[in-house]
């Protein structure tokens, strides 16, 4: 029961901020202490930086941005997450709340109701309508930008920071991120380009974690609480496993035998496929359990529904495989009732000729006994259906890789960890805290569990110490991956200018971290120019230009300043002053603004803009003095592209040729390569299926051990002379940024173009799937970046033939599986 105190001061705390207190009565939870005064802060009129931990409930105060935004007539409110599936995700949740009338969705391949006043959308969308002055950026007054900690993604990271630095100044951010390390210095970097943000950083789990390791078939605490209290002291008996490899103390039982369930040595050991610790001389190896008992055993320690995170698409399957042959099955027959309608009613659309390809009637099998998948090769929509059930309750083990983590809500009583090491594309690699941190994050479901559980399986050689150094600490650092491109450049110029866009680059949280005091006085210079521009208005006169008569009189007052200082110099060079100030005072006597009545008034705006000037002369000669590292690599971008002619002009006189003007609506990884074959009509003459295989060949990203391109697969014919001229092509403009000291770009990958040219002509999934060799999802993936570049072509290429042929061949590719999915 609280105080009266206490009621008095929460009467008081709501009164000063009623929307609030309004916003908080709707919510099913109480706010959480950080959720509330992210609400407070921007109540208040400030953006925001929320740092906590996954499934701590940061999107609440995003969502009290939306509710501010709807309590007046015209505010609008964006949404942005990395993900279509989140973005699909988020929409679907608003619509509940506020109707289908309020609310968008904008993901590059989908546009609905795109004038809502509440739009969800990908970052890349609102990057690029910043950069086109787009008309939906009126009345906009709060951007959230969930996962905003995806800026140090090196693949996608820059664009978050080209949205911090380029929304207008009016507009509020919500920034929603991890637990970092750095959130202070992120969230000074915020303040620095923004102003006004406040820093809200909270380290509490709504729901507790409970950490443990699976040693055969018990699950003993990773951490020695025994005391009642978590020391984060490792359990020693895992000490000693590790000394022995074996020898466990029956006297310390671990979490099945707390619940009623015996421990290593019971007669409930595994009964199909389990094994016991087997002594091969010394030391004791200590056996794993199959997947299937493990299921088993958190079943009947009442811990699922579990992700087990496996970090192999070719694990995960064979995880389903491995239950299923097991015979396990974990749902009723009601519930198996109702996934089947769930499944029918979600992938009605998918034609009966390719669910067999699809593996449809396995998949459902697996979901009827509550088991799943989850990974980038799955179909997206099969992804969805495995998101909602498990959402529902009714898949209770899913198998997923660690792109499950990342934002998506699926919280699960139980996270299982079957390996503390990852694949990283050249080499095994241990994974990280802040990996270890996101993958357990999705333990623990608010309202439902009163704690999650994190379960890591014993594996030879573990060190238990280095796993409970991994899971109590809960955050790493965020380092920015801002580089500039060709795209950002001619639009940077086109909007400010060379050298305002070389300033606006020294706003990156790139420089920010390289040379915090350079972010300061860009700014410091950018306030100044506004100040200025103030004053050049201020003194702007009629008879003439004023800052011209001001120059004069300036230079006179400094000669003769000089002239009585050195009254006693050198005589030749008192006579040269002497000529320049007789000079000087004619021309300024002739000038027209020295009649001028209000002439005093107007030289007191100039001494003011003089003064102002000299400053920020001094401070762009600080700015030139230090690193600069992220400034220069844009001088080296405008070069190659002076170079190539989509630039022309130096300093303030910079400014785009007609093909520059091009370039600002290419975008992607081969802006400069696309605009180059676009200028010099290399496409031109391919028909809608080569021009699909020719922009598939640009985006696709090639597994390590397969070949970029060469003839095997590939289309006859123009495609080929097409290709060769383009790969010609690439190896110019790769040599050209070597020269410049810019690292370059990959070789075209061909090898799925033979696939997508098949698919594009209308062949049936079947053959496309094996021509392509790769799982559904995958294929559906690059078919969709296929789309947004070749969307990008029929918008801006100039030969009108080429762009109706690029709308043909988006149109032949955004067919069957592909549109069916809104992923």
């Amino acid at each position: 029961m609280t105080s009266p105190a206490e009621r008095y001061a929460a009467a008081r705390q709501a009164a000063s901020h009623p929307e609030t207190s309004a916003f908080a009565e709707q919510q099913r939870f109480d706010l959480d202490p950080f959720q509330i005064e992210g609400c407070h802060a921007l109540e208040r009129g400030n953006s925001v930086l929320v740092a906590a931990p996954t499934g701590a409930g940061k999107t609440i105060v995003g969502e009290f941005a939306i509710h501010l935004a709807m309590q007046t007539p015209r505010d609008k409110a964006f949404y942005t997450t990395p993900m279509k599936a989140l973005s699909n995700q988020k929409y679907r949740e608003l619509v509940e709340v506020y109707g289908p009338d309020d609310v968008g969705l904008l993901t590059g391949d989908t546009n609905v109701n795109g004038n809502a006043r509440i739009v969800v959308m990908t970052t890349e969308v609102l990057r690029n309508m910043i950069y086109a002055d787009s008309p939906a950026l009126a009345d906009l007054r709060y951007v959230v930008m969930d996962e905003v900690h995806y800026l140090a993604d090196r693949f996608r990271g820059a664009v978050w920071e080209e949205v911090i630095i380029h929304l207008p100044t009016r507009v509020r951010l919500v920034s929603l991120s991890a637990t970092v390390s750095n959130a202070e210095e992120f969230g000074d970097w915020l303040d620095t380009v923004r102003g006004d943000t406040e820093v809200i950083v909270s380290e509490i789990r709504p729901v507790p974690l409970e950490q443990h390791v699976l040693v055969r078939d018990d699950l003993l605490p990773l951490f020695d609480d025994r005391a009642g209290v978590a020391t984060a002291t490792v359990n020693q008996e895992l000490m000693r496993l590790r000394g022995s490899s074996g020898s466990r103390n029956e006297s310390s039982r671990g979490y099945g035998a707390r619940h009623g369930r015996r421990g290593g040595h019971s007669e409930q050991r595994p009964q199909r496929g389990g094994k016991r610790a087997i002594r091969g001389g010394n030391p004791l190896r200590i056996e794993r359990m199959d997947r299937p008992e493990v299921v088993r055993l958190l079943d009947g320690a009442n811990l699922l529904p579990a992700i087990f995170f496996i970090f192999s698409r070719v694990g995960c399957d064979a995880a389903v495989q491995q239950v299923r042959r097991s015979g396990l099955r974990l749902t009723t027959a009601e519930e198996r009732a109702e996934i089947r309608e769930i499944v029918e009613e979600r992938t009605r659309s998918l034609k009966d000729e390719d669910l067999g390809v699809l593996g449809y009637f396995e998949w459902v099998d697996n979901l009827e006994r509550g088991v799943a998948a989850h990974h980038a090769g799955l179909l997206p929509a099969f992804k969805e259906v495995v998101e909602e059930l498990f959402r529902r309750k009714l898949v209770k083990a899913v198998f997923a890789t660690e792109t499950l983590a990342l934002g998506i809500n699926m919280p699960a009583r139980t996270v299982v960890l079957e390996k503390m090491e990852k694949f990283n594309g050249e080499a095994r690699v241990a994974i990280t805290s802040g990996e270890y941190t996101q993958l357990t994050g999705r333990a623990g479901r608010r309202g439902i569990d009163v704690e999650g559980h994190a379960v890591v399986q014993w594996t030879e050689g573990m060190d238990p110490q280095a796993v409970g150094a991994l899971a109590s600490r809960r955050t790493y650092p965020l380092n920015s991956s801002f580089r500039p491109t060709y795209n950002m450049a001619v639009n940077l110029i086109d909007l400010f200018g060379r050298p305002r866009a070389r300033e606006v680059l020294e706003s990156s949280f790139a420089q920010f971290q390289a040379d915090r005091a350079v972010v300061g006085l860009a700014r410091q210079v950018r306030e100044a120019e506004e100040s200025l521009t103030g004053y050049r208005t201020a003194m702007q006169c009629e008879h003439g230009d004023f800052l011209e008569y001001a120059g004069i009189r300036r230079e006179l007052s400094d000669l003769e300043k000089k002239n009585r200082q050195d009254a006693h110099g050198a005589r030749a060079a008192r006579d040269k002053r002497m000529k320049r100030i007789q000079k000087l005072r004619t021309v300024m006597q002739r000038h027209g603004c020295h009649g001028c009545p209000d002439r005093e008034a107007h030289a007191r705006w100039a001494e003011r803009y003089w003064k102002l000037k000299r400053q920020t002369d001094r401070t762009r000669s600080q700015i030139e003095a230090r690193t600069g590292t992220v400034a220069r690599v844009f001088d080296r971008v405008v070069d190659v592209l002076t170079t190539l002619d989509y630039v022309t002009g130096e300093g303030e006189e910079t400014a785009l040729t007609d093909a520059g003007r091009t370039m600002r609506r290419i975008y992607g990884e081969r802006d400069l390569l696309v605009a180059e074959s676009l200028r010099q009509g290399l496409w031109k003459g391919l028909d809608a299926p080569s021009l699909a295989a020719m922009a598939c060949s640009l985006v696709y990203e090639p597994r390590r051990d397969e070949a970029t391109s060469g003839g095997r697969g590939l289309p006859r014919g123009a495609f080929r002379v097409a290709f060769e001229k383009t790969e010609q092509l690439w190896a110019e403009l790769d040599d050209l940024e070597q020269s410049h000291h810019l690292p370059g770009s990959e070789p075209l990958a061909a090898g799925l173009s033979g696939a997508m040219h098949a698919w594009a002509r209308g062949a049936v999934l079947d053959r496309v799937l094996i021509e392509a060799d790769m799982a559904a999802g995958d294929f559906v993936r690059w078919s969709k970046q296929t789309i947004d570049l070749l969307d990008q072509l029929s918008i801006v290429a100039e030969d009108a033939t080429l762009a109706r042929t690029a709308r043909q061949a988006l149109e032949g590719v955004r067919r069957g599986i592909v549109a069916y999915t809104s992923t």
